[in-house]
């Protein structure tokens, strides 16, 4: 797959992972198009790679990484709220989604998008991380755990 028709496909999908991973959809897209461009420089490289996606998805993790020890992340308070959304059902499912993720250790945040939002396997996965299979297997199974009352916690009126 040329690089143009990897970015077309899969790019909305990148940005998405970086979202759930906490970081602001605006810092996401710079986040994005950072490690696409690390990419496009060694696409050959990447395009011969056994698993391109676990490939993308581990430059996509460091250039997050390094994002973040650039700049500052804060918050900056405001004295006008914003509209409030509507009763959308699928809305407040994914508040809550990124509720419980935004709660949970990075770690645990990342290994459960890479497997489950992004949908690598654990061997994908662990190259994206940068970790043995193992310890993907054993923190997922510990961040799942850590998510089940997080989750129960959000459906409780």
């Amino acid at each position: 797959m040329d690089f143009s028709a990897y970015v077309a496909q899969r790019r909305p999908r990148l940005v998405r992972t970086v979202v759930l991973l906490g970081c602001p959809p605006a810092d996401a897209e710079d986040v994005v198009q950072a490690a696409l461009l690390k990419c496009y420089r060694s696409w050959p490289r990447v395009a011969a790679a056994d698993h391109p996606d676990a490939y993308v998805h581990r430059v996509l993790v460091t250039t997050l990484y390094d994002a973040r020890q650039r700049r500052w992340n804060g918050e900056l308070p405001s004295a006008d709220l914003p509209d409030r959304p509507g009763a959308d059902p699928a809305w407040a499912e994914g508040v809550a989604v990124r509720r419980a993720l935004a709660a949970m250790s990075p770690e645990h945040r990342e290994v459960l998008v890479l497997r489950y939002f992004a949908d690598l396997s654990e061997r994908d996965t662990a190259r994206a991380l940068g970790v043995a299979p193992g310890t993907v297997k054993s923190r997922t199974a510990r961040a799942l755990r850590a998510l089940a009352p997080l989750v129960a916690t959000e459906e409780t009126p």
